[in-house]
Parts: structure tokens; sequence; C-alpha cells
């Protein structure tokens, strides 16, 4: 499974926006990029660079690769609709997603691992792909031999309702959660300009 495996907190500070999950590395420790140049007086950057730094900061928080990101960008552009929000919506059906959404895990990484080590169950049938994408109606649980992970229990105590979102519906006491339907783009609460990214790849 491919993922990337370098120094995160130079990808938040290079990128500036919090990429990942864990509180370790949601803040800019330091207020400049990384790099023996990091500190010199900073140029503009230009619309190629703004489209760029977006679609790189995508790809972090939903943990894709550069082939695997353009494979849903297509995708996405033959859907109905603007291909910008399609694009976020197919990253959001992916199943590590689906765990972090509902709270089943702390960050998409562990999502990630719990799904690859099949601890997941979509439908009664064990995935163990994490780019699997989920459909409207399907059920995702922790399997019963699995519950007793303790980085479950621990993201499950951080949940304060049953209904984080819209368009998924959680069972705490059964660690199983329903994809709904399809969410909408104001149902998804990441701050990033999907344009951006339709523009770059539009050149």
């Amino acid at each position: 499974m491919a993922r990337y495996l370098g120094p995160r907190s130079k990808i938040v500070r290079r990128l500036e926006y919090p990429v990942f999950e864990s509180t370790k590395f949601s803040s800019l420790r330091k207020n400049y990029p990384p790099g023996q140049h990091g500190t010199a007086r900073r140029r503009k950057v230009s619309t190629y660079g703004l489209q760029l730094r977006e679609k790189q900061r995508i790809k972090h928080l939903y943990g894709v690769l550069e082939r695997q990101f353009r494979n849903y960008f297509k995708k996405a552009t033959t859907q109905a609709g603007p291909t910008g929000h399609n694009l976020l919506i197919i990253l959001e059906a992916r199943l590590d997603n689906v765990i972090y959404r509902l709270g089943l895990a702390p960050t998409r990484r562990a999502a990630r691992q719990i799904v690859s080590h099949k601890h997941v169950l979509v439908n009664d049938r064990s995935v163990n792909i994490p780019s699997y994408l989920v459909k409207p109606g399907d059920v995702v649980r922790i399997r019963e031999k699995s519950r007793q992970l303790e980085l479950v229990h621990q993201a499950m105590r951080r949940i304060s309702s049953d209904n984080q979102l819209p368009w998924l519906e959680l069972d705490k006491s059964q660690m199983t959660g329903i994809f709904k339907a399809t969410p909408q783009r104001n149902e998804i609460p990441e701050d990033v300009n999907e344009q951006l990214v339709v523009e770059l790849y539009s050149k």
C-alpha cells in the first residue's frame, strides 16, 4: 500500500495547512518554510504556485499519492456536477476516510492501518483496502474480534455525540456506522479550494 512516509512537520510548514489530524502536526511551530532558505524574504506566490499548493494540501489531507489523485480527478470529470465538488465527494467516500469521519479512528492514517489490518467489515464482508469507495446504504463496522483495540476506544472517547455529520450515522455501542448518502459540498468540513485543482489540471 503506497503512502507518504516522509517528515510530516515539514509538509505542514511548506503547505501552511494542518494536513495531518494529529495534534503533533496540527500547528506551525515555525512561521517560515523548511530548508536553508526558509527564512529568506518570501516571494509572492504565483497563480500556478497557489494551484499546486492546494492540490498538495488535498493530497496529503486524504493520504493519496499523485497517480491515484489524478485518477480520482479523471473520474470526477465524468460525473454530473462541478468537478471540484465531485473530487472531494469521491475522496470522502474512501473507506479509511469514512472510518475517520465516524470517529472509529483518531486520524486518517490510523484509519488506514485499521482497515489494512482487516479490522473492518463493510456489509458484513471483510475489506482491507483503504481506498475502497463506500456507497450510500453501506454499513461499516469494526469486526467483533477487534472491538477491544485501544486505538479504537481512544478514538470513541473523543466523540461527543452520535451524529457528527448528516451523511453518516454512528452507533457507538456497536461500533457501527452507516454511509447514509453522498455528502454535499457544504457538508464536507475541509477548508480547501478545490476549484484551484480543477484550474491546475485544465491547463
